[in-house]
């Protein structure tokens, strides 16, 4: 299905709306829903939680979303070599497949390799990101091992609220965006369609065999990346009790690599999905969603086709939020049936997960509770129960200590189970134990200024590695993660701050010669600065993102230095509802990599154009 084919589709759902799974109607941008499945406010929320808004995301002009989330608490990324290439996030210093990737509610990703294309979701549209660090498969099952990532697209700001914007930058960089969305006193739409192509630079400085290293070519030349994209929504509010939405976004995506098996791609990534919230009475509200996604790709050699591994999910979910005295419980049932098409012959190429879970929350004085308990089934691999425990103690109006305990899981990918002449089918999953102790705090009259510090510990069992005593993957590695992050959100004579750093020592603990060893391509310490201001119709601001040293393998032979980043940029608002900006990034052309050959873009320029109805 093409876009324009989305399109009508898109606009057939936008009837009825709903927001993510909260008890009662609210303004998402007073609260997180991703921590408890229920909307709070963000500083009564137990978890660890970042939220990056829509506000920042134009202040900061960020390349891509993995760009937007670089420096965030707690967050590691590898990229192989430039806009559009394959990125890897860690979080907490878990693997790649151990963070839930959901885009209004619907989990997104690949079954076949476990990952999520993060590179190929246009941050022109995204209104809003939520990071939740720690252990949440007794919230969300599978995946959910080293914390979820959530992605609210873009919803109206106003009754009528048009935007347009567009971009020429370094590297032949052209972006545009445009969109119309409104609200009224029952119901709300939106529309916005995003587009982006850039030359890129030349990606990976390989070796060929017979000593061949990185993607085992050499090939200098520029690798290109193209994004076209859509996003259709709209609710709906029936009455006092019933209320509905549904959306639909797609992202098309065609990218330039270098490789020595395949060096093109083209690749989708989709999400409909729909959702209906009956709420009889003020102390009860009960919602069920409905929602399908997609990552499909297609890769070529010089033109050339090659392989296909095509990821459908289908999903469903039912909650009930009971207040009972002066708690609130939730019980809720997730359904979920993924399916594989490829060119590769898979022993299976489908599978259905269900799980039911519970969660209390009460306050009882200065104390509040969180107490989550799940059983997931899996028609491939067997049954997991995970739980979480979080407490919080105000000791007093501006200091909170939170303390935390959980399990979680992650599910076998096919590829592990079935892959031909690879994969194992008696494979279990990865399991993990994960502590954590928590202090925030806020000064000023209003309360404006936080910090937060977490320190935290996860150990990982059965993770899946190759088994050389069966030729096949096994359950056989373990890791201990240890890390402390902090948090600053402030003001400064005026000027804006907000600030994060994290410390790290991620082990491998499995047997053999890398025990001991720090995981690949984790930086050790990261931190980050932003800087901002605004004086009438301008607005100053700079970045600066620093990571410690890293090794690219587990037997940590191959040294990657650490590096600093600085970024600026300036705007000038001409008038209420025009803007424009120019960023400079990486101004001091630092060369570095997060990977192992794979290059990173130099020193670049972004001069952006920006229309949105002044509110």
């Amino acid at each position: 299905m093409r876009l324009a084919s989305l399109c009508f589709a898109g606009g057939v759902l936008a009837a009825p709306g709903l927001a993510a799974a909260a008890p009662a109607a609210v303004d998402l941008d007073q609260v997180v829903v991703t921590a408890t499945r229920t909307a709070q406010t963000q500083d009564a929320t137990l978890a660890a939680v970042t939220v990056i808004d829509r506000a920042e995301i134009e202040r900061r002009q960020p390349a891509s979303l993995p760009d937007l989330l670089r420096g965030a608490p707690g967050v590691s990324l590898a990229n192989n070599g430039g806009a559009g290439k394959q990125t890897s996030l860690f979080l907490r210093g878990t693997e790649s497949d151990h963070v839930l990737v959901l885009v209004d509610g619907i989990k997104l990703g690949s079954a076949t390799s476990g990952g999520t294309a993060l590179q190929d979701i246009p941050v022109e549209q995204i209104e809003r990101v939520e990071i939740v660090r720690g252990p949440f498969s007794s919230l969300y099952g599978s995946e959910a091992l080293g914390g979820v990532i959530q992605i609210f697209t873009r919803r109206p700001q106003g009754a009528f609220a048009p935007s347009f914007s567009a971009a020429i930058g370094s590297y032949q960089t052209h972006r545009a965006s445009a969109g119309v969305a409104g609200k009224g006193e029952r119901g709300w739409y939106s529309v916005n369609a995003a587009h982006e192509d850039t030359d890129g630079i030349n990606a990976c400085r390989g070796k060929p065999a017979p000593r061949g290293a990185g993607c085992f070519t050499n090939s200098p030349d520029r690798d290109g990346y193209r994004n076209q994209s859509l996003t259709v929504q709209g609710g709906y509010r029936f009455g006092e009790r019933w209320e509905a939405e549904a959306r639909a976004f797609r992202a098309e995506a065609h990218n330039e690599y270098d490789g020595s098996q395949n060096n093109q791609a083209d690749s989708v990534q989709q999400v409909l999905g729909a959702k209906l919230r009956y709420r009889p009475s003020e102390r009860i509200g009960v919602s069920a969603g409905a929602g399908r996604s997609e990552d499909l790709s297609e890769a070529y050699r010089n033109g050339k086709y090659s392989s296909t591994f095509e990821t459908r999910r289908e999903l469903g979910s039912l909650q009930a939020d009971l207040g009972l005295g002066e708690g609130l419980l939730t019980l809720g049932f997730d359904w979920q049936r993924d399916r594989v098409d490829s060119n590769v012959a898979y022993a299976r190429d489908g599978r259905i997960l269900r799980g039911a879970f519970g969660q209390w929350q009460q306050d009882v004085g200065a104390h509040a509770l969180q107490a989550s308990l799940r059983r997931d089934e899996d028609s491939q691999f067997g049954g997991e129960t995970t739980g979480s425990l979080l407490w919080g103690w105000n000791l007093s109006e501006s200091l909170r200590l939170t303390a935390s305990y959980g399990t979680a899981f992650k599910a076998p990918t096919f590829n592990e189970l079935y892959y031909p002449n690879y994969g194992n089918p008696d494979l279990g999953a990865e399991t993990s134990r994960s502590v954590e102790l928590g202090l925030r705090g806020t000064w000023g009259e209003r309360r404006q200024h936080v910090w937060s510090l977490n320190a935290f510990q996860n150990k990982i069992d059965d993770l899946i590695a190759y088994d050389a005593s069966i030729g096949l993957p096994g359950n056989v590695d373990s890791a201990r993660i240890r890390g402390l992050e902090a948090a600053l959100d402030t003001q400064l004579a005026q000027w804006d701050l907000r600030a994060s750093a994290t410390w790290l020592d991620a082990r491998n603990l499995s047997p053999g010669g890398n025990r001991d060893n720090w995981l690949p391509r984790r930086a050790r310490q990261s931190a980050r600065i932003d800087l901002d201001r605004r004086v009438n119709a301008f607005s100053f601001g700079a970045s600066v993102y620093a990571a410690g040293e890293r090794y690219d393998d587990l037997a940590n032979s191959r040294r990657l230095g650490g590096y600093a980043l600085a970024d600026l940029r300036l705007g000038y608002a001409f008038h209420p509802s025009w803007s424009v900006q120019l960023s400079a990034d990486n101004v001091f052309d630092r060369r570095y990599e997060t990977a192992a050959f794979y290059n990173q873009p130099g020193r670049n320029y972004l001069l952006s154009l920006r229309y949105r109805p002044a509110r």
